[in-house]
């Protein structure tokens, strides 16, 4: 019996690792995507070209940990903007949940609904639980080269912004000119 539990965890495990799209990796290109964000217009990556992005990953609209985060970012949007980056949070959500959370906390930056989950699976982001999908709390910074220059695996949502910002600053002094 315990030999067919440790088995039966093992097939889990490998399937999760199956599930996952291609592994993200430092200096890649990023995926491109299309997504509505939260008054419908569409968002291509290709377009914020020139510019530095910080694409998060996040569960679910207005939960505690989800609206720490976003938070967060709306209040260190000016010194995001001065940086020359866009912020582009996306979940699972629909485009009329996206609308009542950015409402709601006057979020300044665009929410982008991924519905069926292909950008949050392009990304590593995507996650079930049986039938039901969410994105993980990931982050990745897009240089304006459209190239990937940091993946955040593991967020706290509360501090996760401030160190966004550091690490910006830090990989914009070491970017060539």
């Amino acid at each position: 019996m315990r030999l067919l539990g440790f088995t039966l965890l093992i097939t889990v495990m490998v399937m999760l690792n199956f599930a996952r799209a291609d592994v993200l990796t430092i200096d890649a290109k990023a995926p491109n995507f299309t997504l509505p964000d939260q008054t419908g217009q569409s968002h291509v990556l290709t377009d914020y070209q020139g510019q530095w992005v910080v694409l998060y990953f996040y569960p679910k609209d207005d939960t505690p940990g989800c609206t720490t985060e976003a938070c967060a970012f709306r209040d260190e949007y000016k010194v995001l903007s001065e940086l020359n980056t866009q912020v582009l949070g996306v979940s699972l959500d629909s485009i009329d949940s996206h609308a009542k959370f950015a409402q709601k906390y006057s979020l300044p930056f665009p929410l982008l609904a991924d519905m069926d989950g292909h950008v949050a699976k392009q990304y590593g982001a995507l996650a079930a639980l049986g039938p039901i999908k969410f994105a993980k709390r990931h982050t990745i910074i897009i240089n304006p080269d459209g190239k990937i220059k940091k993946i955040y695996r593991s967020v706290n949502a509360s501090r996760h912004s401030q160190q966004v910002i550091g690490d910006l600053k830090t990989l914009k002094l070491n970017e060539p000119r």
